[in-house]
C-alpha cells in the first residue's frame, strides 16, 4: 500500500521559515518525480514546485521563487520544501504527490497523494 505522509507544518510568523518532509513507503521513490502542492482555503490547488526522480530538474510557481528550496533524499523515500521568509498568502494545507510521469505538468498526472500539513502564516 502506497503512503506519503506529510509532517512539519504549524504556525508561524511572517518572515518564518518551516520545512515539511513527505515521507514515502510502499513504492520504489526514486522512479518517482515528486511535486509539492498547496490549497488555500476556499481556493483551487496549485502546485508549488516539482522535483524530477533524480533532483537533476527542479520547477517552482512564481509566488515561491527565491524563497522556497524543493530537495530529496531517495536514500529516505523524502522529499522535503524548505520554506523561507514565508508570507501569510503561503497559509494553505500543503500536500506532497508522486508521479511516474517525467516532471508532470497537471496534477491529473500525479499518481499518488498526501493528505497534507497545515501551514499558517501569522502578519
Amino acid at each position: 500500500q502506497v503512503q506519503l505522509v506529510e509532517s512539519g507544518g504549524g504556525l508561524v510568523q511572517a518572515g518564518g521559515s518551516l520545512r515539511l518532509s513527505c515521507a514515502a513507503s510502499g513504492l520504489t521513490f526514486s522512479s518517482y518525480d515528486m511535486g509539492w502542492f498547496r490549497q488555500a482555503a476556499g481556493k483551487e490547488r496549485e502546485v508549488v514546485a516539482r522535483i524530477s526522480r533524480n533532483s537533476g530538474l527542479t520547477y517552482y510557481t512564481d509566488a515561491v521563487k527565491g524563497r522556497f528550496i524543493i530537495t530529496r533524499d531517495n536514500a529516505k523515500n523524502t522529499v522535503y520544501l524548505r520554506m523561507n521568509n514565508l508570507k501569510p498568502d503561503d497559509t494553505a494545507v500543503y500536500m506532497c504527490a508522486g508521479s511516474t510521469r517525467y516532471m508532470p505538468t497537471t496534477m491529473g498526472e500525479y499518481d499518488y497523494w498526501g493528505q497534507g500539513t497545515q501551514v499558517t502564516v501569522s502578519s
